[in-house]
């Protein structure tokens, strides 16, 4: 620790600290444009400027300058900084002055106004006048995309940007050319970007270079009602904030949450709000001799409640969809037992997981922020640039700080990091387990070895046996231990894990999801309810009659033969339980449209009907049934670990391993549900790739 003076407080930081971060220690406010905490520092804007006394006789740079740097006073005093001096103002002040010579005069038509750092810091550092005539500078627009919009007049070269693009994204496509008056931010060939973060590029802009091109000219921030809420659109439950005008989403931004995405989100996440308001589900329906007729509740309810008549409760089941909060599955769960059903499944791929083996064997266990302790990381089945778009970044910060082997077993992609391929299929997983690959003993000489095991290793016919080779190698290479427990399932959905915890799964003698649609194709099952349910097989369910509660007109909605409108994420309050096991709640930022109502009051809505009362009247209600039966769902950001000794009961499970070398699941990152697929921005993006993929095919 060193011990400085700022403004004429004595404050004691790490020597490591750069002179901004010990101002900001200090609680002096040190104004930037190019520096950011998790960005390298580039030093280019100069507005960090502070007085540092028996240094230079000139402003230094605080962002550029570490504590350890500073020399002490003649008499060993600690060293002066002073962030107020007359010095530092005017020096601020010919900052800003320059920064403004080309900058355009804009503000009432630019996106950015209002949360703009330019702005806001013109008004505190700015003075009343210009003192340049000549011409401003004109730079032409650039292509980057069909998500970010340029106006590249406006950048002041902070090169935020491109150092997140690079650093952090993992892709070099952004950078500037040029020097002086003539250097230009630019994807040189004005191809578009082809990360799934690179949304987090226009909350990084401190101006209104980079903007939204979807939400261009649509709001003012001042008119939106903000509420923090949870992303559903994979497992890693990103924490987000909903804007809204009115009933509608305006906008998706990401919230602060260091355990988990940090500060970043996915495109997906931030651009998927088109999707919500198109091809919705308004009104129940009815389909009568192969038509859909649009129905009030009563008479959807009495068309289940006749078929259900007299029918045996094993001739009922359900299946749960990828974005299903804990209580809908909670109420569902509690109906179809009391109509004396087994039947019912949240793992609509078929994924071999089992909470009969406990948390640990379905739980990303290391956490997502555990990733940075690990020192060899082993990915079985999986695509996390894919799957976890932010998780995969943080396992690229993991790789950037260097001493880190990674090793991959599935597709060869490219994941933005080095790694060493070391197999297709589970045959290299059999003979890592067997050690005869050299990366077994990179695994057994790290101390924190991290296995990742994705969906397409387990939702396969094979999937148990990959599961028990996995925990294998994970008891095999020291990844069990008290202090660390480095067996983790890697979920691509955001209901999965929560299903898991409630056993929304087959009860005694009961039918999983195949089964579930190979019995209803036979004339086994009478009634099939699907909860959100549209990543399978419509075609199987025979003559059976579906019952879908969903929000889009999606492969479900379809098929049904009477359809229930729900509420999407964004327009419920409910608990998701992200793929480390993280209990967390989404709030309602808008309402349903139409006749559209909560999944869990129509549940209890059609209980009431079929002479099954479901105990609650209120999610509050429910909730404090929920929580009386697990206790853990009531601790909200916060994680119920497992035991690392139940991995080990899942060694002995599986039978022979298969030879079809394993597939991601997620083939079209930007179609993965109904909500994606009804959004024209992700379609639009989609396209792109298509394309670009060709193209490389080429």
């Amino acid at each position: 620790m060193a011990k400085l003076i700022v403004d004429g407080k004595e404050i004691e930081v790490p020597a490591e600290y750069t002179l901004l971060q010990a101002c900001e220690e200090a609680g002096a406010e040190v104004p930037r444009f190019c520096f950011h905490d998790r960005l390298s520092i580039a030093g280019n804007c100069r507005m960090c400027l502070v007085e540092v006394k028996g240094g230079p006789p000139k402003p230094t740079a605080s962002c550029a300058m570490s504590v350890r740097d500073l020399r002490p006073g003649p008499n060993g005093e600690p060293p002066v900084v002073e962030t107020k001096s007359p010095m530092v103002k005017k020096a601020r002040e010919g900052v800003m002055e320059f920064l403004l010579i080309n900058h355009p005069l804009d503000c009432p038509i630019c996106d950015q106004g209002g949360e703009c750092d330019l702005q806001d810091q013109a008004m505190a550092y700015g003075i009343d006048a210009s003192r340049f005539h000549e011409n401003k500078r004109a730079v032409e627009d650039k292509y980057i995309g069909p998500l970010v919009k340029t106006i590249m007049t406006r950048c002041i070269h902070c090169t935020r940007c491109v150092r997140f693009t690079t650093e952090v994204a993992g892709i070099s496509e952004l950078g500037l050319i040029g020097r002086g008056e003539d250097a230009e931010i630019t994807t040189y060939l004005e191809a578009a970007l082809t990360s799934e973060l690179q949304g987090n590029v226009i909350d990084l802009c401190p101006v209104g270079a980079l903007t939204s091109k979807p939400y261009a000219f649509k709001a003012r921030p001042w008119e939106l009602t903000k509420t923090e809420s949870v992303d559903v659109m994979d497992a890693v439950g990103s924490a987000i904030r909903v804007d809204t005008r009115g009933r509608e989403v305006m906008r998706v931004l990401p919230r602060l949450n260091e355990a988990v995405n940090e500060e970043w989100i996915s495109d997906k996440t931030r651009f998927i709000f088109d999707g919500l308001k198109t091809q919705r589900l308004d009104r129940p329906y009815v389909k009568v001799e192969g038509k859909f007729k649009a129905a009030d509740w009563n008479t959807a309810f009495d068309a289940i409640a006749a078929k259900l008549k007299g029918v045996d409760g094993k001739r009922i089941g359900a299946i749960a969809g990828d974005m299903a909060s804990v209580e809908e599955m909670f109420a569902l769960k509690q109906l179809l037992e009391s109509l004396g059903s087994p039947n019912m499944d949240c793992r609509q791929d078929g994924a071999a997981l089992s909470p009969a083996f406990g948390r640990s064997s379905y739980l990303f266990n290391s956490t997502i922020d555990g990733i940075e302790d690990a020192d060899a990381i082993l990915i079985i089945g999986s695509n996390p640039r894919k799957e976890a778009s932010v998780l995969n970044a943080r396992i690229r910060k993991r790789w950037r700080r260097g001493d880190l082997k990674i090793g991959v077993i599935g597709e060869q992609a490219d994941l933005t990091y080095d790694y060493d391929f070391l197999g297709a299929g589970p045959q290299s997983l059999a003979d890592l387990v067997a050690g005869k690959l050299a990366f077994a003993e990179v695994l057994k000489t790290a101390e924190r070895p991290l296995i990742i095991v994705g969906q397409g290793a387990l939702a396969r016919k094979d999937g148990a046996a990959v599961l028990s080779n996995a925990a294998k190698l994970a008891k095999a290479v020291g990844a069990l231990s008290d202090d660390w427990n480095g067996f983790n399932v890697l979920h691509t959905a955001a209901a999965r894990v929560g299903g898991l915890d409630i056993g929304f799964v087959p009860g005694e003698g009961g039918l999983g999801t195949a089964d579930i649609m190979q019995a209803a194709g036979k004339g086994d099952l009478d009634v099939v309810f699907l909860l959100g349910a549209d990543e399978i097989d419509m075609t199987q369910f025979g003559d059976a009659l579906v019952v879908y509660i969903g929000t889009h007109g999606d492969a479900g909605a379809h098929r049904a033969d009477i359809i229930l409108p729900g509420a999407a994420y964004t327009e419920k309050s409910g608990l998701f339980v992200n793929t480390e096991g993280r209990v967390q709640a989404t709030s309602r930022a808008a309402f349903p449209p139409g006749d559209a109502r909560e999944d869990w009051a129509i549940l209890r809505a059609l209980s009431a009907k079929l002479g099954k009362t479901l105990g609650y009247d209120s999610l509050a209600a429910l909730r404090t049934v929920l929580f009386a039966e697990f206790p853990h769902m009531a601790e909200l950001d916060e994680i119920a670990p497992g035991n690392a000794a139940d991995v080990g009961k899942i060694t002995a499970g599986g039978a022979r391993l298969g030879s079809d070398p394993f597939m991601s699941p997620v083939r079209d990152f930007y179609l993965t549900n109904p909500i994606a697929r009804a959004s024209a921005i992700m379609a639009q993006c989609s396209a792109l790739a298509a394309e670009r993929a060709l193209d490389a095919a080429e």
